[in-house]
Parts: C-alpha cells; sequence; structure tokens
C-alpha cells in the first residue's frame, strides 16, 4: 500500500496540488484586474470608478461574479447547443493550460519541458477556435461576422508573434522559457537589444487578445459586441475572464522573452533581496498597465487600418530583423555553442 501511495497517489497529488497554487492565484488576479482596470481608467479621466460595494470597492468583482452566476443562460432557439456551450469553455481553458511551462523562478515550473516555447505558441494559436466555434453556433449573422474578423485578426498577429519569438531564439539558442532568461542573465536584457522587436510584440498582444485599440470584436457601433452576442450569464463571463487570464499570459510571456524573466533589474543589492517571483509579477503588471492605458488613451482602429499594420508592417520587419540578427550572430561568432 505504501509503495502504491509513494508511486502512484503522492504523485498525482502533487500534480493536482501544484496545479491549484497556479491557477487559484491566477483566477484572483482575473478577478482584480477587471477591478485594476476600471480605478486606472477612471482616475485617468478623473473619475472614482468602483466604491461602494467593501472598502474601496475592493469586493466589485465578487459583485460583479455573483451577478452574473445567478442570471439566466439563454441559448437561442436554432442555436448547436453542445459546441455553444462549449465555445467558453474552450476559451476559457486554453488561457490556463499555458501556465504550465511558466517558470516563475529559478526551478519554480510546473512542467520544464525543453520546447516551451512551441507548446505556448500551439496553446495560444487554439484559442482562435473558441471563437469561431462562438460565432458558428449561434445560429446569428453578427456573430458569425463578428467570429470571422476576430479569427482573421488574431490569425494575423500570430504570425508576426512566432517571427519576433524566433529573434529571441535565435540569440538564447533554446526553446525552453527558464534557459531563455538565464541567457539573459550572462547577455543582458533582450529588451537592449531586440527593442522594435519588443514594441512590435506589445503590439501585437494587444491584437492577439482582442484588446483596445484593436477590439474590433466589441465595436458595438458594427457588429453589436460580435462573437458573443448569443451570450448571457456565466458563459459571456468565462469569455472574458478567458480574455483576461490570455492578457497575464501574453504579460509573463513577454517579461520572460524580453525583461529577463524573474531577474532583478540589477544584480546588485537591495534588488537582489527581492525574490525572484516578485519581481516576475512587478514586470507582468508592468505590461498589464501598458494594456490598460492604451484602452484609456488610443482611439480604436479600423479593420483595414489593422490588417495593413499586421500584414504590411510587422510582418516585413520581423522578417527583415531575423536576417539582421542571424547575419550579426554569424558575422560576430555570437551563435550559441
Amino acid at each position: 500500500m505504501s509503495e502504491l501511495f509513494v508511486g502512484t497517489i503522492w504523485p498525482l497529488f502533487e500534480l493536482v496540488l501544484l496545479t491549484l497554487l497556479i491557477v487559484v492565484p491566477l483566477l484572483l488576479a482575473v478577478a482584480y484586474l477587471t477591478y485594476a482596470e476600471r480605478k486606472i481608467i477612471a482616475a485617468m479621466q478623473l473619475r472614482q470608478g468602483p466604491m461602494f460595494v467593501g472598502p474601496y470597492g475592493l469586493l466589485q468583482p465578487l459583485a460583479d461574479g455573483l451577478k452574473l452566476l445567478f442570471k439566466e443562460t439563454v441559448i437561442p432557439t436554432r442555436a448547436n447547443k453542445g459546441v455553444f456551450v462549449a465555445a467558453p469553455i474552450v476559451t476559457f481553458v486554453l488561457a490556463l493550460v499555458g501556465w504550465a511551462v511558466i517558470p516563475f523562478g529559478p526551478g519554480l515550473v510546473l512542467a520544464d519541458i525543453n520546447v516551451g516555447v512551441l507548446y505556448l505558441f500551439a496553446v495560444s494559436s487554439l484559442g482562435v477556435y473558441g471563437i469561431v466555434m462562438a460565432g458558428w453556433a449561434s445560429n446569428s449573422r453578427y456573430a458569425f461576422l463578428g467570429a470571422l474578423r476576430s479569427s482573421a485578426q488574431m490569425v494575423s498577429y500570430e504570425i508576426a508573434i512566432g517571427l519576433v519569438i524566433i529573434s529571441v531564439l535565435i540569440s538564447a539558442g533554446s526553446l525552453n522559457l527558464s534557459e531563455i532568461v538565464e541567457a539573459q542573465a550572462r547577455h543582458g536584457w533582450y529588451v537592449l537589444w531586440h527593442f522594435p522587436m519588443f514594441m512590435i510584440f506589445l503590439v501585437s498582444i494587444l491584437a492577439e487578445t482582442n484588446r483596445h485599440p484593436f477590439d474590433l470584436p466589441e465595436d458595438e457601433a458594427s457588429l453589436v459586441t460580435g462573437y458573443n452576442v448569443e451570450y448571457s450569464s456565466m458563459a459571456f463571463a468565462l469569455f472574458f475572464l478567458g480574455e483576461y487570464a490570455n492578457m497575464i499570459l501574453m504579460s509573463a510571456i513577454c517579461s520572460i522573452l524580453f525583461l529577463g524573466g524573474w531577474l532583478p533589474p540589477l544584480d546588485i543589492a537591495p534588488f537582489t533581496w527581492i525574490p525572484g517571483p516578485v519581481w516576475f509579477a512587478l514586470k507582468i503588471s508592468a505590461i498589464l498597465f501598458v494594456y490598460i492605458w492604451a484602452r484609456a488613451t488610443l482611439p480604436r482602429y479600423r479593420y483595414d487600418q489593422l490588417m495593413r499594420l499586421g500584414w504590411k508592417v510587422f510582418l516585413p520587419a520581423a522578417l527583415l530583423w531575423i536576417v539582421v540578427t542571424s547575419g550579426a550572430m554569424v558575422a560576430l561568432d555570437l551563435l550559441p555553442k
């Protein structure tokens, strides 16, 4: 019995425990990211934001969750009910599974696989299926057109993101996320060496997560909120929980690829006194602030402007940077051994 526990049950229990240690704080972070967004935008617009539910409005996310939980779930009569219900679940689950390979510190990772970058790219690419499923299953022209616009947008900017990541992989010589961070400890943060790609990545993740100024699926004047127009209650909430979870995931990826992950800005005291996971959380928070800042200040792009930016600006620039990076590393004999 003891051998069975040690060999089979305990590893399974340990895996479940580690998963909960990641998922539960992430869900809390998602809930309070909505609160932070409303407060920050309110401050930028000289308003107060949430302030009545709990001290300083801190219980507002819980109140919003309860409100949506007790609302009636309405499914259109002619909708494909199975796909209709599965779409928000797929969107939300895919936003969580990417965290399996995210390193929070030295050795603090659920699955330290050698192809972590490929895993993340595959998971983020699958996110488009939840949107397509929602638009098709709703049996609504508005939802279907919104899903087409959103999926085309996501696919377009995934290409730019992939090419940007290639430049980082050439520099690090590894697909392992922990090794990419450790390479930056030796050579400096990649934001210094790949700053144009950092800016392209930052803009592309705004489009990838359907965030302002690229939140065309939420352009109410044109498509009545797009692919999720027929959703209500918790099914509607799952789409936005998935969107905010994706925001945090993309911010974590950006931090690992360009900002040194858990590394402090300088390898001296008092910076080294702060634990690595705290630095990692601070960098994620800084990138999330850019998300919110963009929403508060920038006008929405037109759809043709959005696609032109992705295909005619970001794609050629990322390809050119790969050639420049590769040539420079070969000429200076800097290729990883």
